[in-house]
């Protein structure tokens, strides 16, 4: 019945297969001799077909390759292990046979000592304990495991003095592969060797999950997990958290809009625009980027007023004066994607619409400085176009009725000078979508100035050419084949 029950241990633990090869004592004087005691490999499995396919061996061949490296490898452990430990220990000679075996019935045997693995393995001291008769050696036999070499590795640690010397340079799949074995032999100072590891050495982004998988699934002690886990999760999430989390994003943003590098600038609103798309648990809040935006105008206003008195000033660098308005500009515009991003846009229309005195100041400056900002109406416009935007008639009149006018003005020289960022028919479709949102009086009045601009201006003016069409189509044609409906059902009615 004792017997019995180790049986069934070792297989709830995953070591033995078969309930015939059991944890046994046997007497002998010589621990050689239990070579030729062990139990033959099981034989091949026979093949379902006779005839194998090309599949069938080229996927066998495919496999047959992988385990015979593997086996390479174990073989090279076994033979330094062997030349390190069995012959020079200062146990002397082995008094257990540990056999490993594989799930492909690959096997092999370590000569081994009862006091290493009853000092090192709780499990290995359960089941030895027992079992102290002088003179006895003991035969265990792990089986259907899922990595051999994995195993065999394992239990050579079980003989170093230095772990963590010993596990320098491996990499973190292969540190999880030993932390697994070690739990489930109760390897203690090995888990802890593995998990001191993992600790101090970096994870790619594919590891970390792998990590995080491994490490809940193992429930290991809390203290040297959570310590690990710090690397990658938070702390729950409370108004603590999310006040501190929107400190940060207020802090990279600032920095970026304040940035006095430009081209580490540039990468840096890429990458914020990125991980502020990504984010979700901790979502920057809608006072701090309005706030921002604020900020933005502010700097815009008083931008574009010093140019207005510097303009005509010939010591000052033409250049430096686009470069400030062009940076000022580029930032308002960085600002309306992320809040087009986050759908926070809607008060942004409404606060554009009403910059009279920048759409003032505006005016009063050659093209040449002051184009960038209409990238910022254009861009409204490709958002209320594509439904991201969403704001009431008056609103979506207002913006236009502000400027629009500036925007025409502007166009040729956005299409010549930034080519390249921008995309003429992306902001021609967004425009011409958003006069068709208006009223057909409203769409009447913005067409018909639309129509004599292009007659003046041609490829220097947006061409919604698509939207007059169609406001054409809205007020007069369907206007008379309505009214032709009505009439026939009158005359109808009358016969």
């Amino acid at each position: 019945m004792a017997a019995s029950r180790e049986v069934s241990t070792m297989i709830k633990q995953g070591f033995i297969a078969d309930p015939s090869l059991s944890f046994s004592p046997s007497r002998t004087t010589s621990p050689a001799k239990f070579s030729s005691a062990l139990p033959s490999p099981p034989p091949p499995n026979e093949s379902t077909h006779s005839n194998p396919t090309l599949f069938d061996m080229m996927s066998d061949e495919q496999n047959r390759e992988p385990r015979r490296k593997s086996h390479a490898r174990v073989a090279q452990i076994l033979t330094e292990f062997k030349n390190d430990v069995v012959y020079g220990h200062i146990l002397g000679l082995s008094d257990v046979k540990l056999t490993v075996v594989g799930k492909d019935g690959y096997r092999v045997t370590m000569d081994v000592h009862r006091k290493v693995l009853s000092e090192k393995s709780r499990f290995f001291m359960e089941k030895m304990n027992s079992r102290r008769e002088k003179g006895v050696s003991h035969m265990v036999e792990i089986s259907e495991c899922d990595d051999l070499e994995i195993y065999v590795e394992t239990v050579v640690l079980m003989y170093s003095d230095d772990l963590k010397k010993m596990l320098i340079g491996e990499n973190v799949i292969k540190i999880l592969a030993l932390l697994k074995v070690s739990s489930a032999i109760m390897f203690d100072e090995g888990v802890m060797s593995c998990l001191e590891h993992l600790e101090a050495v970096p994870w790619s982004e594919d590891e970390e999950e792998i990590v995080v998988s491994c490490l809940e699934e193992l429930h290991l002690p809390d203290d040297s997990v959570t310590l690990i886990l710090q690397r990658v999760l938070s702390e729950p999430s409370t108004s603590l958290t999310r006040n501190r989390t929107d400190d940060i994003f207020l802090k990279l943003l600032t920095g970026v809009l304040q940035a006095k590098d430009d081209k580490a600038r540039r990468e840096m609103k890429v990458l914020i625009f990125k991980l502020l798309r990504e984010e979700a648990d901790h979502d920057v809040s809608k006072d701090t980027l309005y706030g921002l935006c604020h900020r933005c105008l502010t700097s815009l206003v008083l931008c574009l007023s010093e140019v207005t008195t510097k303009m005509n000033d010939p010591a000052k660098d033409r250049g430096a004066l686009m470069g400030e308005i062009a940076r000022e500009a580029d930032n308002m515009l960085w600002m309306v994607d992320i809040l087009i991003e986050k759908k926070m846009c809607d008060e942004f229309v409404k606060l554009w619409a009403d910059q009279k005195e920048l759409a003032n100041l505006h005016s009063k400056i050659p093209t040449m400085y002051r184009h960038e900002i209409s990238k910022i109406t254009a861009q409204i416009c490709v958002g209320i176009g594509k439904g991201r935007i969403l704001v009431n008639r008056e609103t979506r009149f207002a913006v236009l009725n502000t400027w629009l006018e500036a925007l025409y003005d502007d166009f040729g020289w956005m299409r010549r000078l930034s080519s390249r960022s921008l995309d003429r028919k992306l902001v021609e479709d967004g425009l011409s979508q958003t006069i068709l949102t208006l009223s057909l009086s409203q769409q009447q009045v913005i067409l018909m100035k639309w129509f004599d601009r292009f007659l003046s201006t041609g490829d220097d003016c947006p061409n919604v050419q698509r939207a007059f069409e169609i406001w054409w189509r809205r007020a007069f044609i369907r206007q008379v084949l309505t009214e032709a409906d009505v009439s026939q059902l009158q005359i109808t009615l009358y016969d």
